[in-house]
């Protein structure tokens, strides 16, 4: 006799269809029995060392709590998902653990049946009761990274029919929730049977292609091949992660990895800071230790970098505060002088993306924008979408600062003995918190540039356990941070810009957003049926998010700049969107 679980499971899947992988908005690139991806060399050879620099240090080998600096390597190589992206669309998930995906056809539920040869490193087989207790520890466990709660907060429960049925039903239709469940990391419900907070310091019991060997003192992480590893001749792991040993060497400053990289200690490093690939990497020394140095132009959408304003605080909460400070930023000094002209200006939260708002609002984005009319300013609809503002290359940045001084003014702040002073008689002073010394050059002149307007600005370098503690407490008047965004924005959007996101602390809504118009607009990437829907979406909420200039926007590159080893594979087609190192350690190999 069935169960009343077994029940409602027959119904949803007598109307749904069992697939090989999903894609949003458009059919799935790679069909049914696909033998690998196409940015793979499915012959690469297994072996070797790959050996990677990674920034600050760790104290917890736990990755999925709020509090603690997380070891990188314990998520991204001993655990796999139900699914795995597919990094030539946009959003597209292919069956892993999960070895066909079934979402109901009333778009209220989904379900995974898991493959039977999966299996966790302590050889138990990866089971439905596996995927329901990872879920609700990271939606339901108060020590956990609220970021999985709010990625997720449209599932009601987790069923599990049989031992290698999970069926997630939905509150309400969700446009992507039974995709962004394939990203679930699953683990042993073995793993945290008193929960997170109990094992601050244990890994969890994974599936993945790696295991853990060993750590030292926070500084080096070391992970060995599982030469039995369950899923290495799947079609989504074919030629993947071929290295025997994967190690991370950690850092505290910018200069040892430099070092580093000059004696060798590195097989793979991305580089971000533009001074340093002018200068810090001599061809000579690189070919010394048979590295050098490649440029990798990409597609990615580049989402937004910036200094982020903390609108909790005073004065961030008035507008025109925050327009005048996005005024007086000199990108295009800064970049000369400083980055041998290499950025280019991010202009929205979807940087290099179609979703990016541009000109007026016309279309189905318009028709978003009426919807919630009421609660925007009329240059939504009459002015292009805004854009940063660029220095003049005869006068300078003279005139915006004039023009940020002149915004200032009209808050309220009146110029005094050099000083601009609120009607109480204090002076406009602003804390910049930074993770590191990297933007001391950068803060260095805008500081300079905000004292001739009468705005004084204090930075504090913190030690990446700090930072990350005031970063998780909303503890700054403004700070660095990325949104990332991918070429499918989704229910991260929450997570950036929730009302509840912005009084859950550990959130990524740094900037406090709390907006009546944004609200209504992210409801609208839980609801869209085609990829036209969210575009307008995301252009909508892009072009609404720009007008309340939350953020000073910084820069981005279009190319990807790396020095490796002259020893390392790399397959011949490059996906379309990928992050290097990542697509170097899970898809390379060491030559013979």
């Amino acid at each position: 006799m069935k169960t009343f679980s077994a029940l409602l499971l027959f119904c949803a899947a007598a109307h749904a269809h069992a697939a090989h992988g999903l894609a949003l908005g458009q059919p799935v690139r790679h069909p049914a029995g696909f033998k690998s991806f196409d940015y793979v060399n499915p012959d690469a050879p297994k072996g070797g060392t790959f050996t990677l620099p990674l920034p600050g240090g760790f104290d917890t080998l736990n990755p999925f709590t709020l509090k603690g600096d997380h070891e990188a390597g314990t998520a991204m190589l001993t655990l796999d998902t139900l699914a795995e992206k597919g990094k030539d669309e946009p959003f597209a998930m292919y069956g892993l653990l999960a070895e066909d995906i079934s979402p109901a056809s009333d778009g209220l539920s989904v379900t995974f049946k898991l493959n039977p040869k999966a299996r966790f490193h302590n050889g138990d087989p990866v089971l439905a009761k596996d995927v329901a207790a990872s879920f609700n520890t990271l939606t339901r466990d108060k020590a956990a990274a609220p970021m999985y709660r709010f990625y997720w907060a449209d599932v009601a429960r987790v069923e599990t029919p049989d031992a290698r049925t999970a069926v997630f039903r939905f509150k309400k239709r969700n446009a992507e929730l039974h995709m962004t469940l394939g990203e679930l990391p699953v683990f042993s419900h073995k793993s945290y049977p008193k929960g997170l907070a109990a094992a601050a310091n244990t890994p969890p019991i994974g599936s993945g292609p790696y295991r853990l060997h060993k750590t030292d003192a926070g500084r080096l992480s070391e992970f060995v091949r599982d030469k039995n590893y369950w899923a290495q001749n799947l079609p989504v792991r074919k030629g993947m992660y071929n290295f025997d040993t994967v190690r991370f060497k950690y850092y505290k400053d910018d200069s040892v990895r430099i070092e580093g990289i000059k004696g060798g200690q590195y097989d793979f490093v991305q580089e971000n800071i533009a001074r340093n690939w002018a200068r810090a990497y001599p061809d000579a020394v690189l070919s010394k230790r048979k590295l050098h140095k490649h440029e990798w132009r990409h597609n990615n959408t580049a989402g937004m970098q910036g200094f982020v304003m903390n609108l909790r605080r005073k004065p961030f909460d008035d507008i025109r505060v925050r327009q005048a400070l996005v005024e007086s930023f000199d990108f295009e000094n800064t970049n000369t002088r400083l980055f041998y002209s290499t950025y280019r200006r991010s202009n929205s939260f979807f940087t290099n993306g179609e979703t990016a708002a541009r000109g007026k609002p016309a279309g189905a984005e318009l028709a978003l924008l009426n919807g919630v009319k009421q609660h925007l300013p009329a240059a939504v609809f009459t002015q292009n979408a805004p854009e940063p503002p660029k220095t003049d290359p005869v006068l300078g940045v003279r005139p915006n600062l004039l023009k940020a001084r002149a915004l200032l003014e009209q808050a309220g702040y009146r110029y005094r003995n050099g000083i601009l002073v609120n009607p109480q008689g204090r002076p406009l002073v602003i804390e910049f918190l930074s993770p590191n010394k990297t933007y001391e050059r950068v803060t260095a002149k805008w500081r300079n540039d905000l004292a001739k307007i009468g705005v004084l600005m204090n930075v504090r370098v913190a030690d990446p356990a700090v930072y990350q503690k005031r970063l998780n407490s909303f503890d700054f008047d403004m700070t660095i941070t990325v949104y990332a965004n991918s070429e499918s924005p989704g229910n991260e959007q929450f997570d950036y810009f929730s009302c509840a996101a912005a009084k859950t602390d550990g959130s990524r809504n740094w900037a406090g957003v709390c907006h009546p118009a944004v609200e209504a607009l992210l409801k609208h990437f839980e609801s869209f049926t085609s990829r036209a829907e969210l575009v307008a979406a995301s252009r909508a909420l892009d072009r609404v998010l720009r007008h309340q200039y939350i953020i000073v926007p910084n820069w981005y590159a279009d190319r990807h700049r790396v020095v490796y080893r002259d020893t390392l594979g790399i397959p011949a087609n490059r996906p379309k969107y990928y992050s290097p190192a990542e697509w170097a350690l899970s898809t390379g190999w060491v030559k013979r």
